[in-house]
């Protein structure tokens, strides 16, 4: 399976710039810092939950084995724009909506994965080799669920303390069999992973 992406543009965060700037009462001198944290610790919780979960546009090639449910890989899907064959030795054909319905229903919002379900007359398509699929899926601005938002903020205001006090990757002073150091701390706070677990790739 082959994926590519379109990004939309816009800052890349779960929660809105200026939430999080009143929530921690800071002001426009820190909008840089603001939005380096917001964006590391968006990507970080993408990384962590294996998905994209911004809304996005998605070009997806499927290889096709002969099963009429096929799986989408990014979730929860908004809409499916367009369906195409791709054959051995002809040129791709776009299909039709008839041929195909989109389980669950697109918009739903369901945080499940989705998938496309195909009439068995595709199986009678000679050299049939891959289904490509153009379809936005993800959480769109200032609809994503609350306790996801608030892993984005606590995991940003996090960084933010470890960029301003300029001990990334370090704590503090810590004392053990006798003697003062250094430690490495931990990728990201617990509170933060439990909120996220709910939210990590789910395989059908």
């Amino acid at each position: 399976m082959n994926n590519e992406i379109k990004a939309s543009g816009g800052l890349h965060t779960l929660i809105p710039i200026e939430d999080f700037k009143t929530v921690l009462g800071l002001d426009d001198r820190e909008d840089k810092i603001s939005r380096f944290s917001l964006v590391t610790s968006t990507l970080t919780i993408e990384q962590y939950c294996m998905r994209r979960l911004l809304r996005k546009t998605h070009f997806e090639y499927i290889d096709f084995f002969g099963d009429l449910v096929i799986p989408l890989k990014e979730y929860p899907v908004s809409k499916v724009s367009a369906v195409y064959s791709l054959f051995a030795i002809s040129p791709s054909e776009f299909i039709e909506p008839e041929f195909y319905q989109v389980v669950p229903d697109c918009g739903c919002n369901e945080d499940i994965p989705f998938s496309l379900s195909f009439s068995p007359a595709v199986k009678r398509w000679r050299g049939l080799t891959a289904i490509k699929v153009v379809y936005s899926a993800g959480y769109a601005d200032k609809k994503v669920p609350p306790d996801l938002a608030s892993a984005c903020l606590e995991l940003a205001a996090w960084n933010m303390n470890r960029y301003r006090g300029r001990r990334i990757g370090m704590t503090g002073n810590i004392r053990g069999g006798g003697k003062d150091g250094e430690h490495f701390e931990m990728a990201m706070p617990e509170n933060v992973q439990s909120l996220l677990e709910p939210y990590k790739r789910r395989v059908i």
